[in-house]
């Protein structure tokens, strides 16, 4: 397929940079051994890709030691590691409304088995929380304070700076799911407060999918989520206590990795004050676009400063599912609609019965994209 718009790299960036096909397609053909498990030469070549990979992570979030920097399939599996792992003997957490049920479903569950409590403090409509009533939340038996640093839905950028100064002072773990920011704003989880920061590997860095992270602080460990070989340690029935090992059993997705790896030191190199740059251009221009056409309703922070790439909009006489699939089927424009698995930061907005369109932006967009997306709107808010 080819010749479309493609405008929704929230859920998974499309293109990726040339360097990431090369760097997959050298692995398999000219690697292609279990990182790890062997002694023999594209075994170790294996080991050193991923190496690679977790040195230019730890790079690009400057975190001074790579072993904490832990790698899984996704962030979903690295956000139910530490919900799970630090309540795991019970306690209680705080969120805000803004969340992906990556976060929200996991809380549900340890909740309904009795494990422990929850509470969700709201963020008003353009994504502002207020930090009072996040302070009032927390209990003696708080435990975890967990938030996405951006609304995958509204592209509302939560304030994690001041959020980790507060979980530091209450002496608290501080989650941060940075599904949507990693790799187009700058993250510093050791300057930040941040204890755990998630990440995945398929969107704004630029990785495949089936790739993603977590970054652990020291004294921060929680038990890990599985179990079985690392490749270290194999006389022991006990799982390795030390990173990134503990966290890793079974084999890792080396090829996976290798896409991460490049898409990364693509991010490096291309710096990522550029990268938020050239998408806050983006942003900007397509919300400035979209304010004009009549009958468009514009969800999340008005001032483009304020959120990332990511724009959710209504256009009346039409649900987003019929207008989505309008600009797919007759303008080859590829949005998402609906909930966007994030049924909180709806309710939020005021969009939890007819969901929203969203269109999001990668560095890899151009003007031309968002001419286009504007073009088509018009011409279907205004038919001839």
């Amino acid at each position: 397929m080819g010749g479309d718009v493609y405008l929704d790299n929230a859920a998974t960036t499309y293109p990726k940079p040339e360097v990431v096909y090369e760097a997959m397609d050298r692995f398999a053909r000219e690697v292609g051994g279990n990182p790890g498990r062997s002694g023999h030469r594209r075994s170790l070549e294996a080991g050193r890709e991923v190496l690679r990979a977790r040195e230019a992570v730890a790079e690009l979030f400057q975190v001074s030691d790579p072993s904490r920097i832990v790698f899984t399939k996704n962030a979903t599996e690295a956000l139910n590691l530490v919900i799970q792992g630090v309540l795991r003997e019970g306690g209680h957490a705080v969120i805000t409304s803004l969340e992906h049920n990556s976060i929200w479903r996991p809380l549900e569950a340890l909740c309904g088995s009795g494990h422990a409590t929850y509470t969700i403090v709201d963020c008003d409509g353009e994504g502002r929380l207020d930090l009072k009533r996040l302070e009032e939340a927390l209990t003696p038996s708080t435990r975890l304070l967990a938030c996405t640093h951006a609304s995958n839905v509204s592209g509302a950028l939560l304030p994690v700076e001041d959020m980790g100064e507060i979980a530091a002072k209450r002496g608290i773990a501080f989650l941060l799911d940075a599904a949507q920011t990693a790799g187009r704003t700058v993250i510093h989880p050791e300057a930040m407060g941040v204890t755990h920061l998630a990440f995945t590997g398929h969107k704004e860095l630029f990785g495949p999918q089936g790739t993603g992270g977590l970054y652990v602080a020291p004294g921060w460990e929680v038990e890990p989520l599985s179990y079985g070989g690392t490749g270290s340690r194999s006389e022991s029935s006990q799982q390795p206590h030390f990173l990134p090992d503990r966290y890793e059993s079974g084999t890792l997705n080396a090829h996976g990795l290798s896409g991460l790896r490049a898409g990364v030191e693509f991010i490096l190199s291309e710096g990522v004050a550029r990268i938020r740059g050239h998408e806050e251009e983006l942003t900007a221009s397509l919300l400035e676009g979209l304010a004009a056409i009549p009958g468009i309703t514009v969800y999340g922070p008005r001032a483009w400063e304020r959120r990332v790439g990511i724009i959710s909009f209504n256009l009346a006489g039409f649900t987003s599912s019929e207008l989505a699939s309008l600009l797919d089927d007759a303008y080859g424009i590829c949005v998402r609609s609906g909930l966007h698995c994030s049924p909180l930061a709806h309710r939020t907005l005021g969009t939890l019965r007819n969901g929203v369109v969203r269109a999001s932006l990668s560095y890899l967009n151009t003007p031309e994209d968002v001419d286009a997306l504007l073009h088509a709107v018009m011409e279907i808010s205004s038919p001839s």
